[in-house]
Formats: C-alpha cells, structure tokens, sequence
C-alpha cells in the first residue's frame, strides 16, 4: 500500500482505544508477563509507546521540516520505560498514552503536509537518510507491531494449557 496520511490517521487515531480495550482492568498474570530476556512484557509495551509519543515519531519529523539532513536525529532509547513507568499502574500507563497520542495527531493533523513534504529528508543516526515518508510509515507499523507483539504474548499465557491446539496458531511459534 503507498503512504497515505489519511490511512495513517485511521491507525494512529484507533491505538489508544484499541490498547484501552485490550488491557484496561487485567490483572498483572496478563499484562506484566515477557517471552524471555530483553523482551517486552504489555505494561512494557505501553510505556514504549509513550516514551515514543513524547521523542521519536513528532521529534524527528520535526527535525526533517526544520532541518533537513542537516542535523543527525537523537539515538532513542527503546528502554527508557523500565525507569519512565516505574511504579505506574496500566490504567495511568494507558491514560498518558491516549492524551501524548491525541496531543500529537492534533499537531501532526495541523502540519496540513503536502505530497511533498512527505519527501522531505532527515538523517537517522544507523539507517543514515530517511524520508518523512518512511518516519511516518514506520510510525503506523511500530504501533501495529506493538499491539500484534502485546496480543501474541498474552495470548502465550494460555499455550501450555491449549494441549495439542498450539500448532495450529502460527502466532505462538515467534
């Protein structure tokens, strides 16, 4: 599918209440359990997501329309919600995270972008240059990653006591 901003709208809009419907309320055997080492339980995944909505996706498309590849983004660290949502219940987690959303799709609405800005250059600190057009791509299917990756490993919870069901969810094999 070619980049759209009106189809980015219809996903990034929707994540808030997806997440809201999906994990508002369950008890911690849901939404703190991980696949193993250095993964990302749900509660993680939320925290992501709002350390994003506060410095990757609108701080780099910001540095694109202001600078260029003149300037080189910030490395983002993909682990600052351990120490960010510290202490934090789901519900807060949640709750931070549809108000960062709304805040940055009224601003990303308000740009009024044109097919060519979207072809605007910036310049990632591994990738090297990349277009807006790839930021906001990527920003659609980080969100849609995340919520596959949340739903996968919740629905892991269950595997062991599926009996012979689990070859059949191909989901349960990443």
């Amino acid at each position: 599918m070619k980049y759209s901003l009106e189809r980015s709208y219809e996903i990034l809009d929707r994540t808030p209440a997806v997440l809201q419907a999906l994990l508002s309320g369950l008890p911690d055997d849901w939404i703190m359990p991980n696949e193993g080492p250095e993964t990302f339980s749900p509660y993680d995944v939320v925290g992501h997501l709002i350390h994003g909505e506060a410095t990757d996706w609108t701080a780099r498309a910001k540095m694109i329309l202001e600078f260029g590849p003149a300037r080189t983004f910030e490395r983002w660290n993909r682990t600052a919600m351990y120490e960010e949502s510290n202490g934090k219940t789901m519900q807060q987690l949640l709750d931070t995270f549809s108000a960062a959303r709304k805040k940055n799709m009224d601003w990303f609405r308000g740009l009024n972008l044109a097919e060519a800005d979207l072809d605007k250059k910036g310049m990632h600190p591994v990738l090297g240059e990349v277009t807006l057009r790839n930021l906001l791509a990527t920003w659609v299917a980080h969100d849609l990653t995340h919520i596959a990756q949340i739903t996968r490993v919740m629905a892991k919870q269950y595997k062991e006591e599926m009996g012979p069901w689990p070859e059949f969810f191909r989901i349960l094999s990443f």
